[in-house]
């Protein structure tokens, strides 16, 4: 499969590009590649999708500033086009950026007239995940309570506007008569009212039920991050476009590493006699144990880097680091023996500090685990 180009690219516009910028940038490319300009060309209807699908993302704020973060993956893989986009869609969604560039107040006569699709509200949910997950990327169901169409719901048209969608106006001036086509203010633009409707359902013809629904998370992710699932929100009334499932990422604390965006932090606790002899240690990791060696004459503080160790860095290749922190233990309370051993230790020259340029300080030690 070939590799998503990026958003900006595809509309032509800069990152910085405003609101403003960015509609234009779409109306101009949706325009040259309508498949009312071009049909049967599958070539050009995949631009068309493609350009609807960066507007998809850059036109909304939020969805702007994740992409912005974290790319293609931070779409979760399910943009506009992710969950099985269709031309329909996008007509229904979009209809209204290109005024009369088609005739018919829309796209164009054949796909629907001057009525519009209603957009279906979008859901949020939280999700829980472990720092196993992260590192590995998982799939998760998660049970939704969703509005959905009821069955059995039958439509009318519209009264006030007679299925159009739009109401039209004739205003005399003084350049002669002018006509103006406004959105219709009962129908909201749909073009149909609710004529029956099961008992069960709101005055729109929805209902809540329960669905269970797949995501695929990726692996990397982050702790306040959201990604979108296109389609899985709430259905829009009169058989509309349904809105998004939001999924809000809460990682669950490690028990023993903590987390510094791809980098993983781990505190050993080493005892004095290790410290002087040296010895090998385990230590976990995200998925599983490590043996590290430490030196004779190891001084707590010491932070050693065990590279690729830490989680995968999203969007892009490669891992974090893992980052031990050695602490020498000291204890509290010692026993009459213990005492007698570590007073004569005292006295010998041997054990009285002597730090040289070697033994870094904390803010070199600092400096170093943060370079590259």
């Amino acid at each position: 499969m070939s590799q998503k180009r990026d958003y900006y690219e595809v509309l032509g516009v800069s990152k910085s590009a405003d609101e403003a910028e960015i509609k234009k940038a779409y109306r101009k490319l949706a325009i040259a590649y309508h498949p009312d300009k071009n049909p049967d060309d599958a070539s050009a209807e995949e631009k068309f999708k493609e350009a609807a699908e960066a507007y998809e993302v850059l036109s909304d704020s939020q969805k702007r500033a994740q992409y912005d973060r974290f790319g293609h993956a931070g779409m979760n893989g399910q943009g506009f086009g992710g969950g099985g986009m269709n031309m329909d869609d996008i007509f229904s969604q979009f209809g209204d950026i290109f005024g009369g560039a088609f005739g018919g107040g829309s796209f164009g006569g054949s796909r629907g007239g001057g009525s519009r699709v209603v957009r279906g509200t979008n859901l949020r949910v939280k999700m829980k995940l472990t720092l196993e997950e992260i590192a590995e990327g998982v799939r998760k169901k998660i049970k939704v309570n969703k509005l959905v169409n009821a069955d059995g719901v039958t439509y009318k048209n519209c009264q006030t506007c007679g299925g159009s969608g739009r109401i039209t106006r004739v205003a005399q001036t003084f350049l002669g008569a002018m006509q103006t086509q406004t959105t219709c203010n009962v129908c909201q633009g749909a073009g149909k009212m609710i004529d029956q409707r099961p008992s069960d359902s709101d005055a729109q013809g929805l209902k809540r039920q329960e669905e269970v629904i797949e995501i695929d998370i990726p692996a990397g992710v982050e702790e306040g991050m959201q990604l979108s699932v296109t389609g899985k929100g709430n259905a829009g009334p009169f058989n509309g476009v349904p809105g998004d499932l939001i999924v809000q990422i809460e990682e669950v604390e490690h028990a023993e590493l903590k987390r510094d965006s791809e980098n993983l932090h781990y505190e050993a606790h080493i005892n004095f006699v290790d410290a002087v002899l040296g010895e090998s240690i385990e230590i976990p990791t995200v998925n599983g144990k490590a043996k590290i060696k430490i030196d004779p004459g190891t001084q707590s503080g010491k932070v050693l880097r065990l590279k690729g160790k830490g989680l995968p860095i999203l969007q892009r290749y490669g891992h974090g680091d893992l980052f031990v922190h050695i602490n020498v233990w000291t204890p509290k309370k010692v026993s009459k023996e213990e005492r007698e051993m570590l007073e004569k230790l005292r006295e010998s020259e041997n054990f009285k500090p002597r730090p040289d340029k070697n033994d870094k300080s904390f803010f070199d030690r600092m400096k170093d685990m943060f370079s590259s």
